[in-house]
């Protein structure tokens, strides 16, 4: 597969441009990174044979301070997500400990935890059947898809 870098950029009008240095002449603009982006694959679709089979990378030109906010906004949602899984760990955890070491309720551990009995229900099932939704909401699903 053939890789392209799509390089966007503002101009001084306040429009995203995209270019590819790779393919002479194929450029177009947007006023959003998204709808340069759609307008770059359809121009792509002119020079290239399976646009959809090339692999494209973008590099995103901001000015140095919008880059530092924007790569510390990224460390940060990175950060919280570990958190959030050693958080997610720790109470399955507390949760098994609680119920089946002390023999707590589901409703006392969920007063413990401060979460909802379900929620409670949930963490304690085996994490293959955490991950599968249940029958109820399966029906749900298949209800809605079928309207």
């Amino acid at each position: 597969m053939k890789q392209i870098t799509v390089i966007f950029e503002r101009d001084e009008d306040s429009w995203w441009v995209a270019s590819a240095k790779e393919i002479a002449g194929c450029h177009t603009q947007g006023r959003s990174i998204s709808q340069a982006r759609q307008r770059f694959l359809e121009a792509l679709g002119l020079f290239v044979d399976n646009p959809d089979k090339v692999i494209l990378v973008e590099d995103i030109r901001l000015p140095a301070t919008a880059r530092r906010v924007v790569d510390a906004s990224a460390e940060a949602r990175a950060e919280a997500d570990q958190r959030a899984q050693r958080a997610q760990a720790s109470t399955i955890e507390a949760a098994q400990t609680l119920n089946r070491d002390l023999e707590l309720s589901v409703r006392d551990v969920s007063e413990l935890l401060g979460l909802s009995h379900q929620r409670v229900q949930q963490l304690l099932r085996p994490p293959r059947a955490r991950s599968q939704p249940t029958k109820h909401v399966r029906k749900a699903r298949r209800a809605t898809a079928s309207r």
